[in-house]
């Protein structure tokens, strides 16, 4: 049995979203796509100005945590305009502390600290497992930072039986530092042996007392390297449970990370198959560009976040005189991609009347007057225009007036003086450590960035507004 272009497209996301527990993951399998469809690898510190050429497709990396992608047309000059996706490929997590090495009660316990603004109710009796980056040493003295991901359940948040907390459903309210600490095994020879004293200095390079030995050796276990060898990390705990697809007619998704890996995805994809070999060569015309940053949901002030140099750093690389920057940024447009709420059937006086996006009703423009959002006539037009050339539909989603709005990389970007539209797919359950989405907006969000980068240069030339 043949699978339909939407159910590929939602099967090929499941499979990046499995394969991608932090952002380093996200970022490390973006880049191989990338590479699949002929991408050429560039670095930020060399003087790439002179390698890339018209015609040509590149990305670069930062910190391991963020990418940038362009393909140049093939008349292209100093001065043309990008046609950027901006996503994000970090979500609410729990990240293990610096010094993770806690006990209770005969219990191996790991320090974790919360990211972002996370349903944390939602963690807790969960398969967990951890992923992250590890720095190691080689054998000739140098030192890399390699990925790794633990592929079975590891740690628990296990929650307090009933019959000890008759209260529990009338407050899920818990303490985050003392009632939200995960369990890593049993205490066993440890636990009646003798205390020992560590009375022989540490050196500052060392991070060996910092955590449980048992967890060091599951790493270099990993990684087959000594638990000595491994000199830092940066570890987040995952729910081991796949991303699948659900519902009666496998309309849904279920998952973690759908905000933002399903954007983020999207964007990849439509960037990969924009110079696949079926697809005419771009003459002429913007400069297309992804951007996957990092720390969205803590603010993107890192400097792999949307409000880092990123985005200024490419525009200066490509058009570096003033006169063609300003003309590069004049002739530019984002689109902000984010995922959006969709109208919840137990909470539907949580939208406002006339703005109640669905799940597989296609793309939501998101819109804000006090410009939490970026979006407004004009780039939602040209968004429109956009959608319509793939025979695509678009929702509206604006927040309540006596209701908080939450924001995206969108105003961030629009600093700079590019035209921006904030969108997104209609998902529920944001930020819980399981989301639902829908299958069918997968591939309405790729034919969405597919029409971008083919007609905005065009569609642009018929808009007069200055």
């Amino acid at each position: 049995m043949m699978l339909s272009a939407t159910s590929e497209a939602a099967s090929r996301l499941l499979k990046f979203v499995n394969a991608s527990p932090t952002p380093f993951h996200a970022v490390h399998n973006a880049a191989a796509r990338l590479e699949q469809a002929g991408f050429q690898k560039i670095r930020e510190k060399d003087q790439w100005e002179n390698q890339v050429k018209p015609g040509g497709k590149y990305y670069f990396t930062r910190n391991q945590s963020s990418l940038v992608a362009f393909t140049l047309p093939q008349k292209w000059t100093q001065g043309a305009g990008l046609s950027i996706v901006a996503t994000h490929v970090d979500s609410p997590n729990l990240r293990v502390r610096p010094i993770s090495k806690r006990s209770g009660s005969g219990y191996l316990q790991v320090g974790i600290e919360t990211y972002g603004g996370g349903i944390w109710h939602s963690w807790l009796d969960r398969d967990l497992s951890l992923a992250g980056r590890i720095v190691i040493s080689g054998r000739d003295g140098d030192f890399t930072s390699r990925l790794v991901k633990i592929d079975r359940p590891l740690l628990r948040i296990p929650t307090l039986a009933i019959h000890l907390n008759r209260g529990v459903n009338d407050k899920l309210q818990f303490n985050q530092e003392t009632e939200f600490v995960p369990i890593f095994g049993l205490i066993e020879k440890q636990l009646n042996g003798p205390t020992k004293t560590i009375t022989e200095a540490t050196s500052a390079a060392s991070i060996q007392q910092n955590h449980h030995p048992a967890l060091l050796a599951l790493l270099a276990s990993e990684l087959s390297v000594a638990p000595e060898e491994i000199h830092d990390f940066e570890l987040s705990l995952y729910d081991t449970q796949p991303a699948t697809l659900g519902g009666i007619n496998n309309e849904f998704i279920f998952s973690p990370r759908m905000d933002n890996l399903f954007s983020s995805f999207c964007a990849v994809e439509a960037m990969a198959e924009s110079v696949s070999t079926s697809a005419s060569p771009t003459l002429e015309g913007n400069v297309n560009c992804i951007a996957l940053f990092n720390h969205e949901e803590i603010g993107s002030v890192s400097t792999s976040g949307a409000e880092s140099s990123l985005i200024p750093t490419i525009l200066n690389r490509l058009s570096p005189s003033p006169s063609a920057l300003a003309q590069s940024i004049a002739r530019s447009f984002l689109i902000s991609a984010d995922m959006s709420h969709a109208l919840h059937p137990n909470y539907t006086s949580k939208h406002e009347d006339n703005h109640k996006p669905l799940m597989n009703g296609g793309i939501v423009i998101k819109t804000n007057a006090k410009q939490r959002y970026a979006s407004d006539a004009i780039s939602s037009f040209i968004l429109k225009q956009l959608v319509a050339k793939k025979g695509g539909k678009v929702q509206e989603y604006e927040v309540r007036n006596d209701m908080a709005c939450g924001s995206t990389v969108g105003p961030m970007l629009s600093k700079i003086g590019i035209r921006t539209v904030d969108v997104g797919n209609a998902m529920l359950s944001m930020h819980s450590v399981r989301e639902t989405a829908g299958a069918q907006d997968v591939q309405s969000a790729i034919d969405l960035f597919t029409s971008f980068f083919e007609g905005f240069a065009e569609l642009d030339k018929q808009l007069v507004v200055d």
